[in-house]
């Protein structure tokens, strides 16, 4: 179920008229003249409701002699609400290629010629920064504190407090024997 059907199926339930439609629907399969008097709505009402409902994908027509006969879609019904919000959202590249625009604006804003112009404030940009500085660390190997210094040296001048802040934040860690990237996995 795509981001779409579930807006749709969730939209679809939102209505009194529609619940009550459904659970008369989920008694037996109806027509919309039946289901008209049994609901005291009108036939339009139902015809409404019901197109709205075949949209989202609840309902199944069928054409029978002068009527269209209309069931419950029970395999939609029976998902469960965790397993339709956990499907993959068509959104999910959108919200990548934001994020890696603004990465790049944050780098450009904050580098220039390779050289840290000033730590950031705000800690979601000085997590970008100290990543991008941890692009000089190879993962894996041990560093001393000195290499470490002299490392983040290249990039800017105070070099304590960027070492502190990559510990921290948990890109570098520091132990006895010295420090190391921490890689994801």
């Amino acid at each position: 179920m795509t981001e779409n059907d579930a807006i749709k199926l969730f939209k679809s339930l939102a209505d009194k008229s529609r619940l009550m439609i459904l659970k008369s629907l989920a008694e037996q399969p109806m027509y919309v003249e039946l289901l008209a008097k049994r609901l005291n709505l009108t036939p339009p009402t139902i015809s409404f409701h019901l197109k709205k409902l075949e949209d989202a994908g609840v309902v199944n027509s069928k054409k029978d002699q002068y009527y269209t006969i209309y069931s419950l879609k029970e395999n939609i019904l029976n998902a469960k609400t965790l397993d339709i919000i956990k499907e993959e959202s068509s959104e999910k590249e959108v919200q990548e290629e934001r994020e890696e625009q603004y990465r790049k604006k944050v780098i450009e804003s904050f580098f220039e010629y390779g050289k840290l112009k000033s730590i950031p404030v705000q800690r979601k940009k000085e997590r970008i920064i100290l990543e991008e500085i941890a692009k000089a660390f190879e993962p894996g190997k041990l560093y001393t504190e000195r290499e470490v210094n002299i490392t983040i040296a290249d990039y800017h001048d105070d070099f304590c407090t960027l070492r502190r802040d990559m510990i921290s934040e948990k890109i570098l860690s520091r132990d006895e024997k010295g420090y190391q990237l921490i890689t994801k996995e």
